[in-house]
């Protein structure tokens, strides 16, 4: 009896260790766990796909989420931001899921991480799961901002094997490529220690974009940046069937494409080594990314013209999804500047009306115009990580009101409006 009890007496004592730990921490796990399984977003032809619906798109960016989570000070933002949009109806928000190199680096050099900076991410994966917001995430930057393609060059060029100091050698440098594959696989098979599902498998995320804007001005033919999406997509797709993939592309048009002339903004855009509808229709590219800026892209034209631009070029790439790609067209970043002479909410205001219009009317008859990403939104007390575009929405009631209407009207198409009440309270006093 007294060997018995000397050992039971432990073993109650390390259960009930066990329970008051359990008790007390673990409903941080099941914080992401009893929630019900969410479908992935898929494609049927020139439709997003959600529950056995077409799913129609208003969201916006926020590139900073990453970076912000990193920071405790900063990371309230990250939850306010996708708490507001929520709020506004909005399903998907457009990131970066990258930093190579610099402060607060993801990828410190190749083939290193910070876990500290994974864990942001992680957050910001599972924040949006908390708020019903889907993220697109992006992979690597065309420009400088956050390392980009100049990063990786560099990278090269320091330890010596780098084929050339061009930044468009990203896109042919097989050291390279193995880098950013070596990234992306990494990312990929990332298990988020929030949650505890891999980023692959995970239906918060709405699918992923090979890189901002690519652009290979060393080649205009196109065939090099080709030559690279082909070869990168199908790398993503042989380790994530789940999602959704896209380019990244602004939308022009190349050198062998009729529409360079009647539609590209202007001459320069044919320039950049990328075709919308040759880059697009690569087998392992899901849906087609249009950008929309005409305050940058076009010179000298009134307001009112570059309306009709936005008109136009909206229609174009619609027709193009329809009858060329059979793929869905999503216009990922949009944008009006704020440093025009003449400024006023007004014109922005019905920029944006514009481009929320088109693809109202592209939902209502089924066509290929999938939804579109205003560029971009803040938080109060974010002046300086702001640029020309970026707007805190619900300070301008007009704009605040303009895309809660939109989400109300796209909710409306979907049949989704009746699932939740408190969104179906916001559209009846929206109107």
């Amino acid at each position: 009896m007294v060997a018995g009890n000397g050992l039971l007496y432990p073993i109650l004592g390390f259960a009930s260790c066990v329970a008051f730990i359990y008790m007390s921490f673990g409903n941080l796990w099941l914080v992401y766990h009893e929630e019900p399984e969410l479908p992935f977003v898929t494609r049927n032809g020139t439709q997003f796909m959600l529950d056995g619906r077409p799913f129609y798109i208003n969201g916006w960016n926020s590139y900073w989420l990453m970076d912000h989570s990193v920071e405790e000070d900063r990371k309230p933002r990250v939850s306010a931001m996708l708490e507001a949009g929520a709020k506004m109806g909005l399903t998907v928000c457009r990131t970066w899921a990258f930093n190579d190199g610099g402060y607060n680096a993801l990828q410190v050099s190749p083939g290193r991480f910070d876990e500290r900076v994974f864990k942001a991410l992680d957050y910001v994966i599972a924040e949006a799961r908390q708020h019903g917001i889907r993220l697109l995430l992006s992979l690597v930057n065309n420009l400088k901002p956050y390392g980009g393609k100049t990063q990786y060059v560099k990278w090269a060029w320091e330890e010596g094997v780098g084929l050339s100091s061009s930044n468009d050698s990203f896109f042919f440098d097989p050291t390279i490529k193995r880098y950013f594959k070596n990234y992306v696989k990494t990312l990929l098979t990332r298990k988020n220690t929030i949650t505890g599902i891999e980023y692959r498998n995970d239906p918060s995320i709405f699918g992923w974009e090979l890189m901002n804007e690519p652009r290979c001005m060393s080649d205009p033919s196109g065939d090099t940046l080709q030559d690279w999406i082909e070869e990168m997509s199908a790398f993503v797709k042989s380790i994530d069937k789940n999602h959704l993939l896209t380019v990244g592309l602004e939308g022009f048009y190349g050198p062998k494409n009729p529409k360079r002339l009647t539609v590209n903004p202007e001459d320069w855009a044919s320039t950049f080594g990328s075709d919308f509808v040759r880059n697009s229709k690569v087998p392992d590219i899901d849906f087609a990314s249009v950008h929309i800026y005409p305050d940058h892209w076009i010179q000298g034209r009134t307001f009112e013209e570059k309306l009709t631009f936005v008109s136009k070029w909206m229609l174009s790439h619609i027709e193009d999804g329809h009858y060329e790609l059979g793929k869905p067209v999503f216009f990922t970043e949009y944008g009006f500047s704020n440093l025009n002479n003449d400024f006023q909410h007004s014109q922005r205001d019905q920029f944006y009306k514009t481009i929320l219009h088109i693809i109202y009317k592209s939902a209502k008859r089924k066509r290929a115009g999938a939804g579109a990403l205003v560029w971009q939104f803040f938080v109060q007390g974010m002046e300086d990580f702001n640029d020309d575009f970026g707007i805190v929405p619900w300070e301008i009631s007009s704009t605040y009101r303009s895309f809660i209407e939109q989400s109300c009207r796209l909710a409306k198409i979907q049949g989704t409006l009746l699932q939740n009440q408190n969104f179906r309270e916001l559209c009846l006093q929206s109107q």
